[in-house]
């Protein structure tokens, strides 16, 4: 049987997103768990990480596993070493493998080989661990949840895309908010209007911010130019223009709204100073449960 990897959040269920969600929920507060005794999993980090990457080492270290920390510059991912080498490979020494790639066509050559399951900690398409994490957030959140409604302001980027899925998934609206030009790919938004149908939610689109914004409970934005994309930030920062959340904006959104950014923040683009400590915002509680979301992932693959 091939086991099952997390590539992206569409990967999962509706059932298992719930599960993954009540999972990390009780692991929040009942820290102890030996899940992964006698596990080891290898962490291939091609991209700098801060959160992904502390966040996954203690979270297989408190669940009892053991893992192997392996840079880009290690591995050669594609260019020293085919992806599918390095997956056969690990394959023999490790029970999982954490990737966070630049080229997510690595990450699926990782799966087609590896015979132990991958988790997606970050590609150019995906983030379906910051999704998840997310999610488990506004659940804590918003006593209404998951009947909400959840506006992304700025770049249709992989963060945005794993959240359009994973908010249809659960039930809840997502409303993207960018220029035409920068909308979620296409293949992923017809991903997440097909789930919204079965889950009852809505999949929305707008390109002027104060009206994405609009009785939302939840305003998310990123960064602009993500890892990767350095060459265009002159033109996204023009592009973007007028796309800043700042407490105006988020004013327009209902009054209990909750403000979240994944960070790093790119303060003076995206946002403007101070605005990951408005009282509104729940940034780095966001940060937080990205622990508590990995574990609950972990158990679910490993346990």
């Amino acid at each position: 049987m091939i086991p099952k990897s997390l590539i992206s959040v569409a990967d999962l269920t509706i059932e298992e997103v719930q599960n993954i969600l009540d999972t990390a929920s009780h692991l929040k507060v009942n820290t102890t768990s030996s899940a992964l005794k006698g596990k080891k999993v290898a962490l291939i980090f091609e991209k700098p990480s801060l959160r992904t990457k502390v966040s996954f080492a203690f979270a297989i270290k408190e669940l009892g596993g053991h893992y192997v920390y392996l840079s880009g510059e290690e591995v050669g991912l594609g260019t020293r070493e085919p992806a599918g080498d390095i997956a056969n490979v690990l394959s023999n020494w490790v029970d999982l493998i954490v990737a966070r790639v630049f080229s997510h066509s690595n990450l699926l050559s990782l799966a087609k080989y590896s015979s132990v399951p991958i988790i997606n900690a970050l590609s150019d398409i995906e983030h379906p661990c910051q999704a998840i994490g997310d999610l488990l957030t506004m659940s804590e959140k918003k006593p209404n949840y998951p009947n909400i409604r959840t506006a992304f302001v700025g770049d249709g980027n992989n963060v945005a895309s794993s959240l359009s899925l994973g908010c249809a998934s659960v039930g809840a609206d997502f409303v993207l908010t960018s220029p035409e030009s920068y909308m979620i790919p296409s293949d992923i938004w017809n991903q997440a209007i097909k789930i919204s149908k079965s889950s009852g939610s809505n999949i929305e689109w707008y390109d002027i911010p104060k009206q994405g914004v609009k009785n939302a409970d939840v305003v998310y934005t990123d960064v602009w130019t993500s890892m990767g994309q350095e060459n265009e930030s002159k033109k996204r920062r023009q592009s973007f223009q007028g796309y800043m959340v700042d407490p105006q904006l988020l004013s327009k959104a209902n009054r209990d709204a909750l403000f979240m950014h994944d960070m790093p923040a790119h303060y003076g683009e995206e946002v403007p100073e101070g605005m990951l400590d408005h009282p509104q915002s729940v940034a780095f509680q966001q940060a937080e449960n990205r622990l508590h979301a990995q574990k609950a992932l972990l158990e679910l693959l490993l346990g």
